[in-house]
């Protein structure tokens, strides 16, 4: 079963993280769901407004590429999709976010996503 990913600050941007995360899951085999209110589509994929307006069924990993300031206000709708994990990359989490990234049931995990999917792909 192909795992899926909600990028969240995906961007059209190649040299941008939030593009590069959507390249790099893609090439680990990732369903990859590009985030982007301000896009069409991001590499060639649909870019969706919000996770709300995923497709249903279960994502198993968001990844932020969003400020602290901005993913904090985004916990409620991402816990409402209920993914397995949650991934702030450097950069987008701060003490306050974690702490209500846990009051809610997230697992997350802070460390950067590319280097995970890129060390899934070459079974690492």
């Amino acid at each position: 079963m192909t795992k899926t990913v909600a990028v969240l600050g995906a961007s059209r941007d190649r040299n941008k993280f939030g593009n590069r995360s959507v390249r790099a899951h893609l090439r680990a085999g990732f369903e990859v769901f590009p985030i982007n209110p301000h896009a069409i589509e991001v590499e060639r994929l649909p870019a969706y407004s919000s996770l709300r307006d995923l497709p249903p069924g279960p994502i198993d990993r968001v990844t932020v590429y969003l400020s602290p300031e901005i993913g904090i206000k985004l916990l409620d709708e991402i816990a409402a999709r209920n993914p397995r994990e949650v991934w702030f990359n450097p950069g987008s989490e701060s003490d306050e976010l974690l702490e209500a990234a846990a009051l809610l049931g997230l697992n997350t995990i802070c460390a950067c996503s590319i280097v995970d999917a890129e060390g899934s792909r070459s079974g690492a």
